[in-house]
């Protein structure tokens, strides 16, 4: 046998045959029970469309918990566990690895919570492709279009790609970054879709359309430099608020701090990361915290001011408080794991708000229908 064929007969496909069919089945639940409940196809969507939402949001928050518990590297491998479906058949492996490093990357804890989320992520996966598939199906029945839950699709398996890389390039910082910006874009993606069923349309000025939009950039910003603080381990970085270990202003390595190309913990040259590049990550992020704040207490007040829109800037005041105290709490309490993980579910709550928000704005209401004058007797 030739070294080709050889390496093409090494790949045992079979774990991964048996995390698909086990998402499979846990799929069926949750559809089971929306077909059982809804008799009307287009309700059936709108129902499993919700249920998806609500299990990504799930998602992305477990993320972060997998994350903050540096669970990422549970099972160092993909996209089973050393080999094996689920970390029962990894037992021996997982006990050699814990007992070699009893805090290491690899423990009994951490292998079955970087399962369990890949578990629910698959099951978000088959999910999606179900309603892409029923939504062509039925595409002269929707209220959109069915390239948006394709669209939806596509980027799902984007996502489980960036998955996979997150273990096999151990933990890089850049890919690590992404893929907690693509759970959020999969958040927004399916909140577009829900907004459509059976939603008033919100009519808003033009300037808190713009506004709106704006608040989306802005967050997406804030989002992706907290993710660069948190893959780069530099919360504690700054000790103090507001403050920077006593100083206004402190020593920041913003070159080697914001190198895009490099390993977790080195720099772009393989050297050690410098203290100071960790600072300036840091400072990034509270810094550009002051302008989203800004734009996004604005955006709560104007909503709040007028009478149809008045919940969403409640929603979007509310946790905007929420951050700001579960990221003082970060930094004051030595990052505990319910501040942290708090300070991710608001990230991730308030992009949904948002996109709720952009998805009923930007449906103009229906003209009304004119009325027949009146005809002289």
């Amino acid at each position: 046998m030739n070294t080709a064929a050889a390496s093409v007969a090494a790949v045992d496909y079979a774990p991964a045959l048996r995390l698909l069919l086990g998402a499979a089945l846990v799929a069926l639940l949750p559809l089971a029970w929306v077909w059982l409940r809804q008799r009307d196809t287009p309700r059936r969507l709108a129902a499993l469309t919700a249920l998806t939402l609500f299990l990504t949001f799930d998602l992305v928050v477990f993320g972060a918990f997998t994350r903050l518990t540096d669970s990422g590297l549970g099972c160092p491998d993909w996209p089973g566990c050393y080999g094996e479906a689920s970390p029962l058949g990894a037992r021996e492996q997982i006990h050699a690895a814990q007992a070699a490093l009893p805090d290491g990357p690899v423990t009994w804890h951490k292998a079955w919570i970087e399962m369990i989320h890949r578990y629910l992520a698959a099951t978000v996966g088959a999910l999606i492709l179900v309603l892409a598939a029923v939504s062509w199906r039925e595409r002269q029945r929707l209220p959109h279009t069915p390239w948006w839950p394709t669209l939806t699709l596509a980027w799902v398996i984007v996502q489980g790609l960036f998955g996979r890389w997150t273990v096999t390039l151990k933990l890089y910082p850049a890919i690590v970054t992404l893929h907690l910006l693509g759970g959020l874009a999969l958040l927004v993606l399916l909140a577009f879709q829900h907004a459509a069923y059976g939603r008033q349309p919100l009519a808003l000025p033009a300037v808190l359309r713009r506004g709106a939009l704006m608040a989306m950039a802005v967050l997406a910003v804030q989002v992706a430099l907290g993710g660069w603080v948190s893959t780069n381990y530099a919360v504690l970085a700054c000790e103090g608020f507001p403050l920077c270990n006593g100083q206004a202003w402190p020593t920041m390595d913003f070159g080697h701090g914001f190198t895009l190309r490099r390993e977790l913990g080195l720099a772009g040259h393989g050297g050690a990361l410098p203290f100071e590049a960790l600072v300036a990550i840091q400072m990034a992020h509270r810094l550009f915290a002051v302008i989203a704040s800004a734009v996004l207490a604005w955006l709560a007040w104007a909503l709040w001011r007028r009478g149809g829109a008045g919940r969403f800037g409640a929603g979007l005041g509310a946790l905007l408080l929420l951050q700001w105290a579960s990221g003082l709490s970060n930094v004051v309490l030595g990052w505990p794991l319910v501040a942290a993980l708090g300070h991710s579910a608001g990230a991730a709550a308030m992009a949904l708000l948002l996109a709720l928000l952009i998805a009923r704005a930007g449906v103009a209401p229906a003209p009304a229908r004119p009325q027949p004058l009146p005809v002289a007797a």
